[in-house]
């Protein structure tokens, strides 16, 4: 079925991608772009596509929904090398999220396949590599968020829950996996400090958005069945990037 895209996502020639992160805040490529940056063959990805079958429900939605399945993996990024951490809980304060900051969520690790793939290290590492054009080389404490968000018996999902938000940290890059009969999920990124701000549709699996998370706020609304009698879902791979460490309720306190 034919996926409406309107209107479609500003592309930035890779070229062009540090300076336009720089001087926007944010930065939209497409597939072909990411698999040329990563050195990441076209096929490894579409072999990813079923890591996103099989999520575990989020237990943590605070608005009572069951439209979000996930997992979660954290790693650090130094140049070329690629460490996975042991599995630590997701935390944010309520500064960056008002409906879930605050608390330790603990989720499901990464699918081992999909964790020590060589191919994640070489996308990580790629994003990290952008990172340090934005901030400057160093060390990045990587967080990796695999969504599914269906439209469930409500027939409605809610990619961000917590409305327009930052993360708390240097970059986001949300990568879509894909999109299954439904309409909306419409991105929206807005300068934080002004009204500025632009929206488009990311419809092609495997194109990337890139934030400069301390410049812009960003939100995707919520998605519905094209068919509704058939599933709808849409699925992001979500990857942040922050210097100095991971956000941790122990760090926040010892400041």
């Amino acid at each position: 079925m034919v996926q409406p895209m309107s209107p479609p996502p500003p592309l930035t020639a890779l070229s062009d991608r540090d300076a336009q992160l720089r001087s926007a805040g944010y930065a939209v490529l497409d597939a072909a772009t990411l698999s040329r940056w990563s050195h990441i063959e076209p096929d490894k990805f579409i072999a990813w596509q079923a890591f996103w079958d099989d999520l575990p429900p989020d237990a943590h939605l605070r608005d009572g929904g069951r439209y979000r399945r996930r997992r979660h993996g954290s790693f650090i990024v130094e140049g070329r090398r690629v460490e996975a951490v042991p599995q630590r809980a997701h935390w944010q304060p309520l500064q960056y999220n008002a409906l879930h900051g605050g608390i330790e969520r603990w989720f499901e690790p990464l699918p081992a396949e999909l964790q020590c793939d060589p191919a994640f290290a070489k996308l990580l590492s790629a994003l990290g590599e952008c990172a340090s054009a934005l901030r400057g080389v160093q060390r990045w404490f990587v967080e990796a968020h695999p969504f599914r968000i269906d439209t469930g018996a409500d027939g409605i999902g809610r990619p961000t829950p917590e409305g327009a938000h930052r993360d708390g940290v240097d970059l986001v890059a949300v990568i879509l996996v894909g999109r299954h009969n439904v309409k909306g999920g419409e991105t929206r990124v807005f300068d934080a400090l002004g009204p500025q701000g632009l929206r488009f549709t990311l419809a092609e699996n495997w194109g990337v958005l890139l934030l400069d998370d301390a410049r812009v706020v960003h939100e995707t609304t919520p998605i519905q069945p094209l068919d509704p009698a058939l599933p709808a879902a849409r699925d992001t791979l979500v990857l942040t990037f922050r210097a100095g460490g991971f956000q941790d309720a122990s760090a926040i306190l010892s400041e």
